[in-house]
């Protein structure tokens, strides 16, 4: 009979592509994680890995593993949460993947959930909206933070959180000039740091640059807005920033937090985040207790 671990070790490998990487993930070293794998292998009597001088994938039999594995411990994950609910418990480990534009909400639903939940684990990834997209369909997050626009209609559930707008942070001597705001055309004449083009966000303002037909300046990209943050303080560069990230974070000695208008204002300048989760049923507890302090945050 195959047993839960084995199936946690080949959600792992499918995960990382990588034999070295899924060990570490596991906890395990190599040698013992791909003995384990082929000693599966040999009592099911088929070939789950493709091999070579290093990892090719996985056979037809062992995707179809993969994706019956995914399913099964996702409901004993459930039936350990439904356990400890009908205690009046809520544990257990939430998985969330969270756009780097909506840290700053995350980071308030999390201190929220600890408040209400203190033996519920929270574990942030920050990662692309592609990323989550692809992780919630194959279960490996439980719930993102992230792009309505960017989530496939179908088998993900949408909650409407806010809508993103934007700041400019600069160094105070380069924006002294402006008063009370700042139009996207002044700021593509400034030197810029921006997210990697990788990036939803970067993405984001691309177009909204492309469509009031402007070249901005960028001196520097980056997978997070903290070297961007640094950069402005220390007088190199602007940036631009979600408005809620620019308010959770307060002022920043020696810069300046400008909104950004224009004259597509009403087009240019929001875009929805959501929470996304996978629909289940019954749903995981950790992820109606989200919900739950979500909607209170979104009200």
């Amino acid at each position: 009979m195959i047993e839960l671990r084995d199936l946690q070790l080949l959600t792992a490998l499918a995960r990382h592509q990588h034999f070295a990487k899924a060990a570490k993930d596991c906890g395990m070293s190599q040698p013992a994680f791909s003995m384990r794998i082929r000693n599966l292998e040999e009592k099911l009597g088929i070939s789950i890995v493709r091999r070579g001088n290093r990892f090719q994938g996985l056979t037809g039999e062992g995707e179809m593993i993969v994706r019956r594995a995914r399913s099964i411990l996702d409901d004993a994950k459930a039936l350990d949460q439904e356990i400890a609910a009908s205690r009046g418990e809520v544990t257990g480990t939430l998985m969330l993947g969270v756009v780097p534009t909506a840290t700053a909400f995350a980071a308030q639903v999390v201190n929220r959930l600890h408040e209400i939940h203190p033996r519920m684990l929270v574990h942030i990834d920050v990662t692309t909206s592609m990323a989550i997209q692809q992780r919630i369909l194959d279960g490996t997050i439980d719930a993102g933070v992230t792009y309505s626009d960017s989530v496939p209609p179908g088998l993900v559930s949408i909650t409407d959180l806010y809508q993103e707008r934007y700041v400019l942070l600069a160094p105070e001597p380069m924006v002294a000039r402006f008063k009370d705001h700042i139009s996207w055309q002044e700021a593509a004449e400034l030197p810029l740091s921006l997210l990697e083009p990788g990036m939803q966000n970067r993405r984001i303002l691309d177009r909204i640059f492309a469509e009031l037909e402007l070249k901005p300046e960028v001196m520097s990209e980056s997978s997070g807005f903290m070297s961007a943050m640094i950069m402005a303080r220390e007088g190199a560069v602007a940036t631009i920033l979600p408005q809620a990230l620019a308010d959770a974070l307060g002022v920043i000695e020696g810069t300046t937090a400008l909104p950004l208008v224009g004259e597509e204002e009403a087009n240019l300048h929001e875009r929805p985040i959501c929470l996304a989760t996978l629909q289940r049923n019954p749903e995981l507890t950790t992820v109606s207790s989200l919900k739950r302090v979500v909607a209170a945050f979104a009200q």
